[in-house]
């Protein structure tokens, strides 16, 4: 599936693209989404607090 997809995204982009770069972008991705996901997490909790 990743050979597959660096595969897709150098014909695209016409740039030799690794399949372990790749990787390491996904998984920077990953966990800046996380953290996203996270802080929106406490940011709600910390809103609903003081509305009440």
């Amino acid at each position: 599936m990743m050979a597959a997809l660096a595969r897709v995204i150098s014909r695209v982009t016409q740039t030799s693209v690794d399949v372990e770069t790749l990787k390491v972008l996904m998984i920077f991705a990953g966990a800046g989404l996380l953290l996203s996901l996270v802080a929106a997490m406490i940011y709600q909790q910390a809103a609903n607090a003081a509305l009440w």
